[in-house]
């Protein structure tokens, strides 16, 4: 029975991010109990810790650790400010389109460090967030993230008045954000023009 037990574990834990799972479930339970924020701009605080499964062959948190970091830090923000629950029961899913990060500075082995998340602004289609990894050391920005979070099925409008029970205007984007909207719109369609679809859709 046992060597079945652990035959069912290696064939889990071989097969599925099982570790990413049982983070997610975690982020979920703890931010069930805290209080909701009431300002869906409000900066939010995810805290982390360099372990020996984020390390690369130089010791440092490996570059797509960063990004893995970044989703439950995202989660533990939609959840907080209502983002997530809201979304499900609007029938809508938050989908990343875009993700552009920018390392400055490494994060070492046992190095503690907080990611700040927060809401730079929306259009029709999706929230654009930053978040920033802030060593706990010195206070120095490790790196920072730009995110387009695509809403399907709805729109960001709705997700924020179904929250607020008001509108809520967009702040405005900073040219940094301008920039970079700019650029993935760029990227877009140059991609549909090498795949022929901006012809067809003419």
């Amino acid at each position: 029975m046992l060597l079945l037990v652990l035959f069912a574990l290696l064939l889990l834990f071989c097969n599925l991010d099982v570790w990413y799972f049982l983070r997610g479930a975690l982020v979920f339970i703890e931010t069930w109990f805290q209080p909701r924020l009431e300002d869906i701009l409000a900066e939010q605080i995810f805290d982390g810790i360099v372990l020996t499964h984020d390390l690369d062959y130089l010791g440092h948190m490996n570059n797509s650790r960063y990004l893995r970091e970044c989703d439950f830090a995202r989660f533990h923000h939609y959840m907080r400010n209502g983002l997530f629950l809201t979304s499900r029961k609007l029938g809508a899913k938050l989908v990343v389109g875009a993700s552009t990060i920018r390392y400055r500075r490494s994060l070492a082995f046992r190095e503690l460090f907080e990611i700040r998340t927060k809401v730079l602004g929306w259009d029709e289609k999706a929230f654009y967030l930053e978040q920033r990894f802030v060593s706990k050391r010195d206070g120095f920005v490790s790196a920072v993230m730009l995110c387009r979070q695509n809403v399907v099925g709805s729109s960001p409008e709705r997700i924020i008045e179904f929250i607020c029970k008001k509108k809520i205007e967009c702040p405005e984007f900073s040219e940094e954000l301008k920039h970079w909207i700019s650029f993935i719109s760029a990227s877009s369609q140059a991609l549909r023009a090498e795949s022929g679809l901006e012809h067809k859709s003419k």
